[in-house]
């Protein structure tokens, strides 16, 4: 087994631990939104404008997306990405701009990726977003609201998620 299998193993027992405690002591806000915090796949975020699409749609400017994006040493380091390089064996991360954005008190954090990702969830898992959506094949304990929707129909996902919102009185109408 090499280090980086090892590494995720570790770190997918130590996830599923804290998502089981994090049930209990979860509270949900209920404050207005007025920010939104996106994280994704950089697959997903290169074909589509996910961030252009909430803000028009929700009608919000306060919008800030960061994607998960397989480390390559031909790459360079980005403020977009962040990288399975950028989780210490501790499951916290180390790339400070990924580190800031986390630790930001978003509205609402939109987990925009419908496949398991373990680096994904632990940046769901360490936002301080005090409102969490996701797609529901993920990780139900990561989420307060989770839809079904195929990840290429972005408007309709966005539309039923405004919907729900508006239900909450989260977002006016």
């Amino acid at each position: 087994m090499n280090f980086s299998k090892l590494k995720e193993s570790t770190l997918r027992k130590k996830t599923n631990k804290l998502t089981l405690r994090l049930d209990e002591s979860r509270m949900i806000s209920q404050k207005e939104i007025q920010s939104v915090g996106i994280v994704t796949l950089d697959q997903i975020s290169s074909k589509i404008d996910i961030q252009s699409q909430v803000e028009s749609v929700l009608g919000l400017r306060n919008t800030k997306m960061y994607s998960f994006k397989k480390f390559n040493k031909l790459d360079q380091a980005s403020y977009k990405h962040f990288t399975e390089k950028d989780v210490n064996w501790k499951g916290h991360f180390t790339q400070q701009n990924f580190v800031s954005f986390l630790e930001q008190p978003f509205d609402l954090l939109i987990g925009y990726f419908n496949e398991k990702n373990l680096y994904l969830e632990l940046a769901v898992f360490h936002s301080k977003a005090t409102f969490k959506v996701g797609f529901s094949n993920v990780n139900s304990n990561l989420y307060d609201i989770e839809f079904v929707e195929q990840i290429e129909h972005i408007e309709a996902y966005i539309l039923e998620l405004k919907k729900y919102l508006q239900i909450l009185k989260k977002l006016k109408n």
